[in-house]
Parts: structure tokens; C-alpha cells; sequence
């Protein structure tokens, strides 16, 4: 999907709102909790679902798996759809023996003893960037927001540049590695986004036909054979259609999980409707971009960030409030509503920490992912 004119065509066909959800999680041993290689195991036996057998996918190592939900008409149908993967995928996971984790990182299973999958892509993978790939052994929360009109879905892009630092840090859950502390709430941006060629928040593109030029540079240069490796936080999705919010840390329980997925979605869809509206924009430059980006890894919601427009600090965990206030009109027109936590990821497993071990905290959080995204329902476990 390198054929721009190609690529043009299936967005000016696409159709706005549609949604796709992705969710990453790490498979675990029932015990020490540590990674274990089994993607294989399950993914044969996902064959034997009809369900599953089209909605898991590999994701670079052999301790992850991801799941796909069907293209939804919109949000609501997408969810439901990844509500019934995730029931099946948890019961085929215990069935084999297998947890599965909801952190952006794993907090001490060591990368060298990781395993890249055998797929023609991530055989690539490691060719190309070596440690880069290896290193990476992360998790996360991702959703495909349907855009008509390539330029448009430009324009969605490069507005949303403002907002993914702060979906970042509502986001933070992952703030163990190496079997410690890392004193970052995200980092699993650090060890990615920051390690990956053409990755992170891009710099704005203004058109579609600027976009292509830059794409076909990229292949001209032998830079990239596929569009997939623009890894970048968010992208438009050449066979797809889509814009592609790639940013945010994976959730340990479901509702956090359907609440930021719910939010990604309607920022999308407000970049839109504020594009349409004729809302003033002026792409903010990559510098202060890149300033709200480390400020969202290193603090998540406990810092401050940058009000872009007003270039005045604000408290970050005012940042739930500022974007349901954003996305009100969205959500409204979309039927989507989000009720955030009141606290991240990181906070909650740091507070774990403080309290007991690095084991018991990341123990606390694979038993809420166990028994919320298993049956879908938010419940409350010790820890």
C-alpha cells in the first residue's frame, strides 16, 4: 500500500466515524507472572474459533498477543465486537494456561529473553533496527477512527498533533522496567517512541499531496517498502481509510480501556468536526509539541503541560475535564460516553509499590485485567 493515487482513492471513499479497536496484552505464567512465549500455542488454537481466528494477531514478540475488533459502523458496534473477542480470547488463554497482562510494560522480564515472531514483517523488523526492535517489548491501547477525504484525514492529522501528549498522559500505565522503578509514568514511550525510527508525533504535512511526496521520498530513499513502518503516534492507514491514534499505554482494567478508547475516538472525530466548522488552527511547533510529549512521560497527569494556544502551564490532572469539555459536541453527535478514571494506571500501581512489592503491584494489576476484560465488567480487586 505504497500506490498513493491508490491510497487517496480508498479515503475519498472511506466513510467518517467508522471505528476499529486494538488492545495489546502480555501473556504471563499464572505463577511468577513472569512473560512467557506462547503466542503460537494460542494463535492455533484460535484457529478453531470463528471468531478469533480473524481478530488475534501477532505483534513483534512471542509473549504478546493482540486483538482486532470487527470495522465497526461506530463506536458502540466496535466495542461490542471487542467485548465478545475478549471474553473468547480469555477463556482460550485459561484453557491453555495463560494470563494475560495490561500494562504498557512488563516490570522485569528481561528483553533478551524475548522472541521475535516468524512473520516476513517482523523477520524485517529485525533485521532493519536490531536492539531498536528487541528492546520493545511494550503494550498498547490503539483505535482507527474512519475520515472521508484524503485531505481531510490530513487535517485531522495534524490537528490531533496537540492533543496526543495529552491522551498520553491520561493514558500512563507503565511506569515499571528492569525490575524497578523507572520514574517516568510512560515508559513505554520512552523505550519506543523515543527509539524507533520515524516514530513519535510527526511534524505537520498542511495536504495530502505533501504527505504523498513525503512517502514517496521515503521509498525512493529505500527508507521503508510499507507504509506500516511510519510507526508514528498517529497516521493515516493506507488500506484502510483511517486515521490511526497510536499513542496511548495499554489499560489494566475494561472500563479504562472503553473510556479511552471512547475518548481517542472522539478527539478524532472533534479534529474533524472543528476542520469542517472552520475552527482557526495554527500547527504548533514540533519543539513545544516535544515538550508536552516528555512532560506526559516523565509526569502523566502529576505535572503540568503546555496550553499550546495560550502558552501558559496548566495542571495536568485537569486534563480529563479540558478534553470531555473539547469532545462534548462529538460525543454528543457519536453516542459516546466516557467515564474516565480518577486516577492512572501509574499512580495506582505506584501507590501499590509503596505499599508492598514490585510482584504484588504488577500481580494487583494483572487480576483486575483477569477479571474485567473476561467479562467485561469493571471490577474492583485488592491492591
Amino acid at each position: 500500500m505504497l500506490d498513493m493515487t491508490r491510497t487517496r482513492e480508498i479515503f475519498d471513499a472511506s466513510s467518517d466515524f467508522t471505528v476499529g479497536i486494538e488492545e495489546e496484552f502480555a501473556l504471563v505464567d499464572p505463577g511468577s507472572r513472569d512473560l512467557i512465549a506462547r503466542f503460537e500455542d494460542l494463535e492455533t488454537a484460535a484457529a478453531a474459533d470463528d471468531v478469533l481466528r480473524d481478530a488475534v494477531a501477532g505483534e513483534l514478540i512471542s509473549s504478546e498477543i493482540e486483538i482486532r475488533s470487527k470495522p465497526g459502523r461506530d463506536f458502540a458496534d466496535a466495542l461490542d465486537s471487542q467485548r465478545e473477542n475478549r471474553r473468547r480470547l480469555f477463556a482460550l488463554a485459561a484453557s491453555q494456561g495463560i494470563e494475560l497482562g495490561s500494562t504498557g510494560t512488563h516490570p522485569w522480564s528481561p528483553w533478551q529473553e524475548q522472541r521475535i515472531i516468524d512473520t516476513e514483517h517482523y523477520r524485517r523488523l529485525n533485521d532493519d533496527l536490531g536492539y531498536v526492535a528487541w528492546r520493545n517489548n511494550t503494550f498498547s491501547l490503539q483505535v482507527h477512527v474512519g475520515i472521508a477525504g484524503a485531505d481531510r484525514a490530513i487535517a485531522v492529522c495534524d490537528r490531533m498533533r496537540h492533543v496526543l501528549p495529552e491522551l498520553l498522559a491520561v493514558s500512563a500505565n507503565s511506569p515499571f522496567l528492569d525490575g524497578r522503578d523507572s520514574g517516568l509514568a510512560s515508559v513505554r514511550s520512552q523505550i519506543f517512541t523515543r527509539s524507533f525510527p520515524r516514530c513519535g508525533i510527526p511534524d505537520p504535512f498542511g495536504s495530502f499531496q505533501e504527505y504523498a511526496r513525503y512517502v514517496d521520498l521515503l521509498v525512493e530513499m529505500h527508507s521503508i517498502v510499507e507504509f506500516t513502518q511510519l510507526w508514528w503516534s498517529i497516521r493515516p492507514h493506507h488500506r484502510y481509510g483511517t486515521v490511526e491514534v497510536r499513542i496511548c499505554d495499554a489499560q489494566s482494567s475494561a472500563a479504562e480501556s472503553d473510556a479511552l478508547a471512547g475518548l481517542m475516538v472522539a478527539c478524532v472525530a472533534q479534529a474533524a468536526v472543528d476542520h469542517d466548522e472552520g475552527v482557526p488552527f495554527v500547527p504548533a511547533p514540533g519543539m513545544l509539541i516535544e515538550e508536552n510529549t516528555w512532560r506526559a512521560i516523565r509526569y502523566g497527569t502529576e505535572g503540568k503541560l503546555i496550553d499550546l494556544g495560550e502558552r501558559r502551564e496548566f495542571p495536568a490532572a485537569a486534563l480529563s475535564d479540558r478534553l470531555l469539555a473539547w469532545t462534548a459536541p462529538a460525543r454528543a453527535e457519536l453516542g459516546i460516553a466516557c467515564e474516565l478514571a480518577e486516577q492512572s494506571g501509574t499512580i495506582r500501581q505506584r501507590r501499590a509499590l509503596a505499599e508492598g512489592s514490585l510482584e504484588s503491584a504488577y500481580g494487583a494489576e494483572v487480576d483486575r485485567t483477569q477479571t474485567t476484560f473476561a467479562s467485561n465488567e469493571e471490577v474492583v480487586v485488592d491492591g
